[in-house]
């Protein structure tokens, strides 16, 4: 059996408490960063594709009023329960390509969902969104494993199971340079340059250390959409071989992890 047809966007909330609890958060320095350069000066911020409030939280403890719309029920009932004790958030549920602005706002965050967005109406329903001069901040986290004997176990583990597209080879990569988002399709600085609307690029990172035992590095895998979309039986045995390469290594794993940050500023 292949890989499930439905919608891989929308994967996230099948496991929405597992993505909480798994899901590494972004650098902890990412929202004093974009609130510097955005200086929202009173305006509000909206985050899409806000999810279980990853990114939200950072923002949401510094005063922010912010609109989190998220398309999923199941991610938008944790990330209410996450930010209950901020009244300055409120939570819609609806898609990026349907929702419409009722004002301009200072700023506006996606975390790791840009390239969910419709490439033929994103740049347009940023910009709309935005007031003169606002912020379009992007981000994404990269994973590498420091370790590369352990990192090439782990790719092979994939090429055995046949996942064509090696989502874990994406996810831990050898060990040199950690590679950026910008390595990826995801990065906007080309198309935010061609679209001509805003100014003010910068392309920030912001690096941080964590550390996965097995059952956590299997439930973070179980979020990962690609793997998602597998067939159950096929996924618990690729995730039994996972954990034997873990465990092998003595039941943790550490990363590197980087939060990538695009910047821009409609004009």
């Amino acid at each position: 059996m292949g890989i499930s047809e439905r919608p891989r966007a929308l994967v996230f909330g099948e496991v929405a408490e597992m993505y909480e609890s798994a899901r590494p958060g972004y650098a902890p320095r990412l929202a004093p960063v974009v609130l510097e350069y955005a200086a929202l000066g009173g305006l509000g911020a909206v985050e899409f594709g806000a999810g279980t409030g990853k990114a939200t939280l950072g923002f949401a403890e510094r005063g922010v009023a912010l609109l989190c719309v998220e398309p999923d029920p199941r991610m938008a009932e944790v990330l209410r329960r996450r930010t209950a004790g901020h009244p300055l958030v409120r939570v819609e549920v609806e898609s990026f390509e349907r929702w419409r602005p009722a004002e301009g706002y200072g700023l506006l965050l996606a975390a790791t969902c840009w390239h969910w967005f419709d490439r033929a109406l994103r740049w347009d329903l940023a910009h709309a969104a935005l007031a003169p001069g606002g912020t379009l901040a992007l981000c994404w986290n990269v994973l590498r494993v420091r370790d590369e004997e352990v990192h090439a176990r782990l790719a092979e583990v994939d090429r055995r199971f046949g996942t064509a597209a090696s989502p874990h080879a994406e996810l831990v990569r050898p060990q040199g340079e950690l590679p950026g988002s910008w390595d990826s399709g995801q990065w906007p600085a080309a198309e935010c340059r061609a679209d001509g609307r805003f100014t003010g690029l910068r392309e920030i990172r912001l690096r941080e250390e964590t550390r996965y035992d097995t059952r956590t590095y299997l439930n973070y895998l179980s979020t990962v959409s690609y793997y998602r979309l597998l067939p159950e039986r096929r996924r618990v045995r690729l995730f039994e071989a996972l954990a034997e390469v873990v465990d092998g290594h003595g039941g943790t794993l550490a990363f590197e992890l980087a939060t990538d940050l695009f910047l821009a500023r409609k004009r």
